[in-house]
């Protein structure tokens, strides 16, 4: 069970088949969504759940007021519904993703607020899918939900261990470039587009050392790349590494279809 806060974020979940138990809605901000009036708002769009469609196959709605409402609510923010729903992030097995696209792989990422932009950045770029691997937060996390805006229930996504994710790398064949401050060369020098595992580690730990272990005795191709560092820091925040990789990945793709 988790939190869903936002219109966007409930109207994605549902779209995606996301079960939800019940609705809370600020009385006075999401009044209009309760109703299916053909002259208000197209319903069910990306952005406008249509709660009276949640009702009519079983969810509960409960209004409260703008006060009672305020202290369920994510942060400051108020979009007038709050979801408890029912979810979880798939595994491998079930892991159907585009061959001619890169992937990411995100090995030990612990903010949610991290995770929720790279799954954005996932969904922006048109990248095939992401594997949370060896995950220190959980994607169902509501704050993952908020920051992600919902894409987290659009974007293929699989929860799996380190040597799940190296070994589903293997059996599909996917070239693994993982970023790090002692990459042996540029990010824009790889080749990132195609069948690619873009690989990123935790920013207090980087990548484990499975992965080259693995590369060292074949199982996996791997190479290393770095991002020039100009001033006193020695890495970027994982989630901007990867909006740099994953839009790189789009360029060599429209270049080097």
């Amino acid at each position: 069970m988790t939190l869903i806060d936002g219109r966007r974020e409930l109207a994605r979940a549902v779209a995606a088949g996301v079960a939800m138990e019940e609705v809370f809605v600020d009385a006075d901000s999401a009044a209009s969504l309760l109703h299916d009036d053909a002259a208000a708002a197209p319903r069910d769009t990306p952005d406008e759940p249509c709660l009276a469609s949640l009702a009519a196959g079983g969810t509960r709605i409960t209004g409260l007021s703008r006060k009672a409402f305020e202290r369920i609510a994510f942060g400051s923010r108020n979009e007038g519904v709050v979801a408890v729903a029912r979810y979880r992030a798939g595994t491998l097995a079930d892991f159907a993703v585009a061959n001619d696209r890169p992937v990411l792989v995100i090995e030990g990422v612990e903010k949610p607020g991290n995770l929720g932009a790279i799954l954005r950045t996932a969904d922006a770029a048109g990248l095939a899918g992401v594997i949370v691997c060896d995950g220190r937060t959980d994607p169902a996390n509501p704050a993952v939900i908020r920051a992600s805006l919902g894409t987290v229930f659009t974007v293929p996504l699989a929860v799996a261990s380190v040597a799940e994710s190296i070994g589903w790398c293997r059996s599909h064949a996917r070239r693994v470039v993982a970023a790090m401050p002692t990459g042996t060369i540029l990010w824009h020098e790889a080749r990132l587009a195609g069948r690619t595992a873009i690989l990123l580690g935790s920013e207090a730990h980087g990548i484990s050392d499975a992965w080259p272990q693995a590369a060292s005795a074949g199982t996996i191709h791997l190479e290393t790349v770095r991002l020039t560092m100009a001033g006193a820091a020695d890495s970027l925040n994982v989630s901007a590494t990867t909006a740099v990789l994953a839009y790189e990945a789009v360029r060599q793709a429209g270049t080097n279809p």
